[in-house]
């Protein structure tokens, strides 16, 4: 019986049925390909560079509210995440993708989105980490590295579609 996701499609100037992928598995095999090309490892690496200089500054944010302002942790990872979001939108639009081809306003609305369901995956590491005991900043900083491969697939694939 055949798999639901693959079709046949009959190839131009009678070339022979072959299976492929429907629209599900299509940004799997874009991830798989593009692994393959060096551009792609030196993009990862400059989103590396913007993503740290993203980490310290949702970290500094985050202990400033927590420990100086003494706002809850909670607030805290939002309002780091915010400012992070808008410094990480910036330096990846003008320097890891360039991507200047689309209109800042929709790059920035799909960075958003994304960076949102990242966020998402981020806080509740966060809440669980904390949950377990470990020090809130040190809970931050290993939240933001766990959905930092999240972030970078789908700021590619998506928003800046380098």
């Amino acid at each position: 019986m055949p798999d639901e996701l693959t079709t046949t499609v009959t190839l131009p100037a009678g070339g022979n049925p072959a299976p492929t992928r429907g629209r599900v598995g299509r940004p799997l095999v874009r991830v798989r390909h593009g692994m393959r090309h060096t551009h792609n490892w030196l993009q990862f690496a400059r989103f590396g560079a913007v993503g740290a200089s993203g980490y310290v500054v949702n970290l500094v944010v985050f202990a400033a509210c927590v420990h100086l302002l003494g706002v809850d942790y909670h607030l805290s990872a939002v309002i780091a995440w915010a400012v992070s979001v808008l410094n990480n939108f910036w330096l990846n639009r003008h320097w890891t993708f360039a991507a200047k081809q689309d209109h800042p306003v929709l790059q920035a609305v799909r960075f958003f989105a994304i960076s949102l369901v990242a966020f998402g995956f981020t806080y509740a590491t966060l809440v669980l980490l904390v949950d377990a005991g470990l020090m809130k900043v040190l809970a931050q900083a290993i939240a933001i590295v766990a959905g930092t491969p999240l972030s970078f697939v789908g700021q590619k694939l998506w928003s800046f579609r380098a």
